[in-house]
């Protein structure tokens, strides 16, 4: 397993990636700066433009899901860290009945710590009847859980989720962003056959890394390693078609994959001609070599043809 330190030192390096990016005008996000510390860091032109990508491309999905289940369903975020999408939601009058959020203890503790610090995130979550109950790790509301749980102990992470009051019978959505990478192989074919096993209606995005067994991989593998990040689920990484197989062999209805090259090339074209003027990049090469190393996937089961095989980022 990848060092926990580690891998939440990268939840912080994301998350201070997107504050930076929301401050360069790439999208909006008044809550981020609530929820993460700026950071002295500079981020090249070619980082904000795929972490632009990668929000876009996933929240694409996210509403419209919310969108064809009329919000009568539930997301599981795994790895949430310091994720705002359920404020966010909030705003556009666009949430589900139950937004569950799952990381580490500590990375949620953190979260605890400055959702209490500011009121408006709080009061967001208090807004529907009033009723928080907090500890020094985890939060439950009405419609709002944060829990802290490892992800790679399914007894955990079920043990959680029923605590949150999950209800199976719901149309599931489960996110995941550069989480199940750094879980063992075998560990997160035991998460998805159970998800796919319990809940009939279900759809999971995951965006993480593919087309790793070049070059560009191998140097990507070896930085990680020397900041005591270990890829133990790579194996999945290795093309598209095993990262669609990761979902297909374990009982998924169906599945879709592209690299975020194809992604960034599908997305609304005005705005990214906008956000392309942010900034100059010298290196549109480097860009390009980058959004191939990194795709998203969404699997789904269906079998009350709501339409979910239906959904897609373009």
């Amino acid at each position: 397993m990848a060092s926990d330190d580690g891998v939440i030192l990268t939840n912080d390096d994301a998350a201070q990636c997107k504050r930076f990016a929301v401050e360069k005008k790439y999208w909006a996000d008044p809550y981020i700066s609530l929820m993460t510390p700026r950071s002295s860091a500079k981020h090249a032109p070619e980082i904000s433009r795929g972490y632009y990508a990668r929000v876009t491309a996933m929240r694409s999905l996210l509403h419209k899901f919310l969108k064809l289940t009329d919000r009568n369903c539930q997301v599981v975020n795994f790895g949430a860290g310091s994720d705002t999408n359920y404020w966010l939601l909030k705003d556009m009058d666009m949430y589900p009945k139950s937004f569950i959020e799952l990381d580490f203890k500590s990375v949620t503790a953190r979260k605890v710590n400055q959702i209490k610090r500011h009121e408006a995130l709080l009061q967001i979550i208090a807004s529907e009847d009033g009723d928080i109950r907090l500890s020094k790790s985890e939060i439950h509301g009405s419609d709002y859980h944060l829990v802290d749980a490892d992800l790679s102990v399914l007894s955990q992470v079920e043990k959680k989720l029923q605590e949150s009051g999950i209800d199976k019978t719901l149309p599931t959505l489960f996110m995941a962003e550069c989480v199940l990478v750094y879980i063992e192989f075998n560990k997160t074919k035991e998460l998805l056959t159970w998800i796919a096993d319990q809940f009939p209606a279900a759809m999971f995005i995951n965006y993480e890394q593919v087309n790793m067994a070049d070059r560009f991989g191998d140097i990507m593998i070896e930085n990680l390693k020397s900041r005591d990040c270990f890829l133990a689920g790579v194996e999945a990484c290795k093309s598209l078609e095993t990262q669609r197989h990761r979902f297909l062999d374990v009982g998924w209805e169906g599945a879709d994959a592209m690299d975020m090259l194809q992604i960034y090339k599908c997305l609304p074209q005005a705005d990214v001609h906008r956000i392309e003027k942010l900034e100059f990049m010298d290196e549109k090469e480097l860009l390009e070599q980058l959004l191939g190393h990194y795709c998203l996937v969404w699997a789904w089961k269906d079998p009350n043809n709501l339409g979910l095989a239906d959904l897609d980022v373009t």
